[in-house]
């Protein structure tokens, strides 16, 4: 019990740092590089617990015995860079691995992400077991060890076989407990995202790279609310294509812009892919903000109102900055839905240091 009230405290502790250094985490996309099967090494500053340690009182220091003005107070500590070399280990960091799904917890703690209301999906049953009570009887793999020899402990004291001197608990055929359970069949929810990105002349890598950690961040989030995600890459300039994930991350920029191009192409992947009874979509569109004309502008407009949003859960768009964009995308999405539209969420990314931001502008409604 004292081991596992420590390792406990120590994940409190753990928690607590990861939170208190969850934007840095964030912006500087060393969690992504860190991901293993559903987790994460997670670099820490080395966590002691505290404690007294007394030394001995050979030589004076603070407080011990009478100063003069003027004393250092660190007479005699050695400073940085002086001494000779050494064979001793020095302080290191600390790396723990922490799950996904703990990790969105903690995301949407610190957000205040509210969980998220999904369609289901109606003729998918996913079988879930779920342990309920104890038997006195059942397969040898269900045992509860605990039980059972909470049993044995019983039923030797009552009958005083038991001695604290020589303590010795053997549990027998009458003392045995096994879990039961019960098979739950509960509609399987699936998502799909659909991320689009803007990678035409404008956009540079560091553009790229924010748009890179703000969907690492999305993904985690809904994986936590979903049983099923299914994620589709798609890349435009004047024209658009859907591409894998190494694709999407590492295209090079070039060419104009026709955003319309990337809102076709995803209305053709939703019709041909994903019922909409059956499916939750998300629609990620990242951009700079220029488009080639009004004209077209005024065609992704006619396309998100009659197809794109009625077909999704939300629709985000983030725009991000550039030396060369004009970002006047923004300010047409905003100027034609305004406040009307609860499935629209828009938000202006400047830097890395905004995307903590995003996540709360874009999960923050709980469609």
């Amino acid at each position: 019990m004292k081991m596992e009230t420590d390792v406990n405290r120590f994940r409190r502790i753990v928690r607590g740092r990861i939170k208190e250094n969850l934007k840095r985490f964030i912006s500087s996309g060393e969690l992504i590089g860190r991901q293993g099967n559903k987790q994460v090494t997670i670099p820490l500053p080395r966590i002691d617990l505290p404690r007294f340690q007394f030394g001995g009182n050979q030589q004076k220091g603070v407080g011990q015995g009478d100063g003069d003005p003027g004393d250092p107070l660190n007479q005699g500590k050695p400073q940085p860079g002086e001494g000779e070399a050494g064979q001793n280990a020095g302080d290191h960091g600390l790396e723990v691995d922490v799950s996904l799904e703990e990790l969105a917890d903690i995301l949407g703690e610190e957000l205040q992400l509210p969980r998220i209301e999904d369609k289901g999906k109606k003729n998918v049953k996913s079988k879930k077991y779920k342990y309920h009570g104890v038997l006195k009887t059942g397969p040898e793999g269900l045992r509860n060890f605990k039980r059972t020899y909470k049993e044995a402990l019983k039923r030797q004291i009552a009958s005083d076989e038991y001695t604290p001197e020589r303590p010795s608990v053997i549990p027998i055929k009458e003392d045995k407990r096994y879990r039961s359970f019960k098979i739950e069949e509960n509609p399987e929810a699936s998502a799909v995202i659909v991320y689009m990105m803007d990678v035409s002349g404008s956009m540079g890598d560091e553009q790229k790279e924010i748009v890179r950690l703000t969907a690492f961040w999305l993904d985690t989030w809904l994986k936590r609310n979903y049983d099923n995600i299914e994620t589709r890459f798609i890349i435009h300039d004047a024209v658009a294509r859907e591409v894998d994930e190494q694709t999407f991350y590492h295209t090079k920029e070039s060419g104009g812009t026709l955003i319309s191009s990337a809102y076709k192409l995803c209305e053709k992947i939703i019709k041909e892919d994903y019922p909409l009874d059956e499916w939750n979509i998300y629609l990620f569109h990242f951009s700079d903000g220029d488009n080639w004309s009004g004209n077209d502008t005024n065609e992704c407009m006619v396309l998100l109102d009659n197809v794109l949003l009625p077909a999704s859960n939300l629709f985000s768009y983030g725009q991000v900055e550039s030396r060369y964009g004009s970002g006047q995308f923004l300010k047409d999405l905003e100027k034609h839905f305004g406040d009307s539209q609860e499935k629209v969420v828009t938000h202006q990314i400047k830097d890395r240091d905004g995307i903590m931001n995003a996540l709360k502008v874009f999960l923050g409604k709980g469609k």
